[in-house]
């Protein structure tokens, strides 16, 4: 689990795709490894993987075809910025929502825009997504957990604040970039509840 806090801001270092998925490897200069093993979960853009070899300023992971058919990772390149979030652990405190590191689907910047302070943001949602997105719900977006402002059809508003823009990757997001998206885990688990007979 993770709670959608950026700690850092990564870099992929190589891209080694195959048949049924990929190697990644990442750089990172400003996250703490030292209580990380082979073994545990880092989400990347909001992505949970699986630790498989650590060195100085680098890990490596193995992503899944359902993983890159879930998500951007396809159209990443070696260099590109991504964001970096430890797993939660019990004695750390929740200053965003729970998140599962599951992504549930790709969506798209469809404007961009200053306001006051803020920098707003409209992202257009797959349509099997939209019906988990609330007013005021949680959403997260290539691992950063965020306030859902308005939702009007597919689209979806969301106010990002100066710290958040420059503490993550989603400053250098524009019109047209694609981002992972995960919605609210409860929502999630409601409808399968509701749909269970």
């Amino acid at each position: 689990m993770f709670t959608g806090i950026i700690q850092a801001i990564g870099q992929i270092k190589t891209k080694d795709m195959h048949d049924k998925g990929a190697v990644l490897s990442f750089r990172f200069t400003t996250l703490d490894f030292s209580n990380v093993v082979i073994g545990d979960s880092i989400a990347v853009n909001g992505v949970c993987l699986t630790v498989i070899s650590i060195g100085n300023d680098t890990f490596t992971a193995d992503l899944s075809q359902e993983t890159l058919d879930c998500s951007i990772f396809d159209d990443l390149l070696v260099g590109d910025n991504v964001n970096l979030e430890k797993a939660l652990r019990l004695d750390q405190g929740i200053d965003g929502h729970l998140v599962s590191g599951h992504v549930d689907g790709q969506g798209e910047v469809v404007d961009k825009y200053l306001e006051g302070d803020s920098t707003r943001f409209k992202i257009s949602a797959p349509q099997s997504l939209v019906k988990y997105i609330a007013r005021k719900g949680s959403i997260t977006i290539n691992g950063v957990s965020l306030t859902v402002n308005i939702i009007e059809s597919n689209i979806f508003d969301v106010n990002i604040v100066p710290h958040t823009l420059t503490s993550t990757t989603l400053g250098q997001l524009s019109v047209g970039s694609k981002v992972n998206l995960e919605v609210d885990i409860v929502a999630r688990h409601l409808e399968q509840l509701l749909n269970t007979k």
